[in-house]
């Protein structure tokens, strides 16, 4: 799980190099054509059957906002840090709570509510409007993680019918297939070697991180691993201050110190009434 989140970062990294001089739908596609790669091998690894979802529309579904969860994240990462960007797309699972809460009556106790004004308190304070480093692009990033939260609702409904394998490799061809209609408006070849190989790694590397995720989902619980998505900070900001020679200010760690320590909290307490 942490060589998955690794290689997300990495990814991530790439394609913020990327978006300086290539259209963030280009960059969206070519991640999703790494994991498109993934589900090919996932084909001749487990056969067809893996197509075969009992809610393909809420597949579909799922797989539009990824789209819309990729495509909002890299627009922010054309114009802000690599870090601040992550640390405003770990709200999301205090959105997942609120929509589960409102949508599908979920049960929720007055301290996870505590956790959740606090996760949000900590991404006001990692985006902090109107002060002068703020960028507005940053609420691209806001969006992101509300489309990363609807996924995951979605996601609630189709775990029990379909297994981890089809939701993946629908989500992938989907929003693959989605990407490709831009396509032709915002194409541009690579300028030289170095770009080529960031367009070739940006794809390789999110089908690598996808397929370690996945695998480590099938070895340990869910509850167990997500703890571990806070890593993709430390790998963020590693990655903002050796490429870019950026570093989140002391605003921005309080705030995502805040958002991490809640998510953790809300996750604890989660598990234990899932017990």
């Amino acid at each position: 799980m942490l060589a998955g989140f690794f290689l997300y970062s990495t990814s991530d990294m790439m394609a913020k190099l990327l978006t300086q001089s290539v259209s963030p739908l280009q960059v969206a596609w070519l991640r999703q054509l790494g994991l498109v790669g993934g589900v090919l091998v996932l084909l001749m690894i487990k056969g067809r059957s893996i197509l075969r979802s009992r809610h393909p529309g809420l597949q579909i579904g799922r797989g539009l906002t990824v789209v819309a969860a990729a495509t909002s994240f890299l627009f922010a990462l054309a114009y802000v840090p690599l870090a601040d960007a992550t640390a405003v797309t770990f709200v999301a699972p205090f959105i997942v709570t609120v929509l589960a809460a409102a949508l599908l009556g979920e049960a929720v106790g007055p301290k996870r509510w505590i956790a959740v004004v606090l996760g949000f308190l900590g991404t006001m304070i990692v985006i902090r409007p109107g002060f002068s480093n703020f960028h507005p692009a940053i609420f691209l990033a806001l969006i992101s993680a509300v489309a990363f939260a609807v996924r995951q609702i979605i996601s609630r409904h189709v775990s029990g019918a379909d297994p981890l394998v089809t939701t993946v490799a629908y989500t992938a061809l989907t929003a693959a297939l989605i990407l490709t209609l831009p396509l032709p408006f915002v194409w541009k070849n690579p300028a030289d070697g170095t770009q080529l190989l960031l367009m070739v790694g940006v794809a390789c590397v999110a089908g690598c991180a996808e397929l370690t995720i996945m695998r480590a989902l099938e070895l340990a619980e869910a509850v167990v691993l997500s703890p571990l998505q806070y890593t993709l900070m430390i790998w963020s900001t590693a990655w903002g201050f050796v490429v870019f020679a950026q570093l989140p200010d002391v605003w921005t760690l309080v705030g995502a110190a805040i958002v991490i320590a809640s998510g953790i909290y809300a996750l604890y307490r989660e598990a234990r009434t899932a017990r």
